[in-house]
């Protein structure tokens, strides 16, 4: 089913959704890879506030590439997720709601889905440079020492991705393939 959300994504919108759904986001979400999801659990370990609220967010796990002149960013392809994994569950008991990337996760994210009411989405890997076109503002805003690393901020319009587990912890990564064969 085809769902259009506007962000902040609240835990309400996320009970909403389910493995399968086509979903359109619009408004803002961030950028965060390995190097900067380390940097933000050190920031909690040592009792300091993250760069933003996680509350009601979404991550995309994306490191673009340089922007040619006109461009707002780069190809804005995403990454693969399971480098997050260790960092995923502590942002979730923060109030992340939403991460974005490609690729399956661990059980422990999968648990701290259900547990935090959140969501992974999928956006399609090797298609960067057309989910580019759904980014109409980038701006760094922590960690620019880090390059394309660094946390972004960007503001989208109809970023198309896919529910692929839910906070129920339905998961297409499981289901999909058994379909198939049948």
């Amino acid at each position: 089913m085809d769902k259009y959300i506007e962000t902040p994504l609240t835990k309400d919108k996320v009970k909403e959704l389910k493995a399968g759904d086509y979903v359109y986001i619009t408004g803002t979400i961030y950028t965060a890879r390995d190097a900067a999801h380390k940097r933000m659990i050190e920031e909690l370990a040592a009792g300091r506030e993250l760069p933003f609220d996680v509350k009601d967010q979404i991550i995309y796990y994306l490191g673009p590439t340089p922007n040619r002149e006109g461009q707002v960013i780069g190809s804005a392809g995403p990454t693969t997720s399971s480098r997050m994994d260790k960092y995923a569950p502590v942002l979730m008991e923060h109030g992340l709601t939403g991460m974005i990337g490609k690729g399956k996760r661990n059980g422990k994210v999968i648990s701290s889905m259900e547990e935090n009411t959140a969501v992974y989405f999928a956006a399609v890997g090797g298609a960067g440079a057309l989910l580019s076109q759904c980014i109409k503002k980038s701006e760094v805003i922590a960690y620019e020492d880090l390059g394309t690393e660094a946390i972004r901020r960007l503001y989208v319009e109809n970023l198309p991705v896919i529910t692929v587990i839910d906070c129920r912890k339905e998961n297409l990564y499981m289901t999909a393939p058994e379909e198939f064969r049948r």
